[in-house]
């Protein structure tokens, strides 16, 4: 069986994902507060996150990202081993490449830069969740077969669960989920002190565990699409319809299970629990299999190209966007319009600036220039 080298579907479902790191809230924002229209301003809180019980559409970038970087890794380690590479290559490979990226997470979100120790956080950026998920889920999947992948993931998500519930953070009951008085968040406190992201809620070492299983997840829908598994009850004789279905369906399965748990253990992204795993796999397992079924079952590409170009460049546009003001330089480039446009001159700098970060990415792309770790 001949496995695709790339999907452009996983492409331009990357590049969706980044658009909003890079932009297209601010324009979904503004859009809404200066035209004060209803359905803008659904659309606009949903552009925000949750403070902590709860689930927003922008709570779904980051497990996404992650999601992807899974969906790579069938992908990356089989073509490395059809080259020759033995597995303990890939293993350093992979060792440096989690490292670049916690190093750049530092950069990005921790004030590395700020040369002020004062300043600094261990931990606290997207990149860095990556590089813990993706360093195990490597080993995990070069390591055991697909059922045992499955009990592992199911294992980890098992063993959260039980530290969450039944462990309690000293001074407070087991089981007591606020900001600052969680078990994953007393870790946090306990393992970096100072180096702790102070008052945000966020946990990272606890967290770690629906990381690898969000990274995991993505390695299981790689795992569908690179086998010709039919189900029995389609009719169909196209062998990606199969496979469209059991990605939609196994991702609603895990919507439906966080749902279930919802009821008794309530979403909380802050701290990555089961029930918010169980939830974003299963948006994003259903959000590929749409992309995949329009991009490449039904072969309407063209309108995903310019995706296609931001998605094939994810970590350059990441770091770049954090360290570049580019709305700053687009102000200075349609300040002029500001006596003409109110109250959408805001609308006017954020796709400005959304443009200009698109021109580089096109750039980038036609010169073949993809920046890879």
């Amino acid at each position: 069986m001949e496995k695709p080298a790339r999907l452009m579907s996983l492409d331009a479902l990357r590049g969706f994902d980044m658009l909003w790191i890079i932009g297209g809230e601010h324009v979904i924002r503004n859009l809404a507060k200066a035209s004060d229209n209803t359905l803008l301003n659904v659309v606009s809180n949903q552009m925000e996150h949750v403070d902590w019980i709860g689930f927003h559409f922008y709570d779904l970038i980051m497990p996404l990202f992650l999601f992807m970087v899974g969906m790579s890794i069938p992908f990356s380690v089989s073509k490395r081993l059809s080259l020759g590479d033995s597995k303990n290559k890939i293993y350093r490979h992979a060792i440096k490449r989690s490292a670049i990226l916690f190093i750049l997470g530092m950069v990005s979100q921790c004030n590395l830069l700020a040369f002020n120790i004062d300043k600094l956080f261990i931990i606290h950026d997207t990149l860095q969740a990556i590089a813990i998920g993706y360093f195990i889920s490597i080993v995990i999947y070069t390591q055991l077969g697909l059922r045992k992948q499955i009990a592992i993931a199911a294992g980890l998500l098992f063993f959260y669960w039980i530290i969450l519930t039944f462990i309690p953070a000293p001074g407070h009951p087991a089981g007591l989920m606020e900001p600052q008085a969680n078990i994953a968040k007393y870790v946090e406190q306990l393992l970096f002190g100072r180096f702790d992201d102070g008052p945000a809620p966020y946990a990272w070492v606890l967290a770690s565990l629906g990381f690898i299983v969000t990274v995991m997840s993505g390695i299981f829908a790689s795992t569908i699409i690179r086998r010709d598994q039919r189900l029995s009850f389609v009719k169909s004789s196209n062998i990606q319809i199969h496979k469209t279905l059991l990605l939609a369906i196994t991702g609603f399965a895990l919507v439906l299970t966080a749902m279930v748990l919802n009821i008794w253990f309530p979403v909380i992204k802050n701290i990555w629990n089961p029930t918010y795993t169980f939830l974003t796999s299963g948006i994003s397992f259903m959000l590929f299999a749409l992309f995949y079924f329009v991009i490449d079952v039904k072969g309407y590409q063209r309108w995903a190209f310019w995706l296609k170009v931001i998605g094939m460049n994810s970590i350059a546009v990441y770091i770049g966007t954090d360290l570049i003001d580019f709305e700053g330089i687009a102000k200075n480039l349609v300040f002029g319009l500001k006596q003409f446009s109110e109250p959408f001159y805001p609308v006017i700098v954020s796709v400005t600036g959304l443009l200009i970060i698109y021109g580089i990415m096109y750039y980038m792309y036609k010169k073949g220039t993809f920046v890879k770790i």
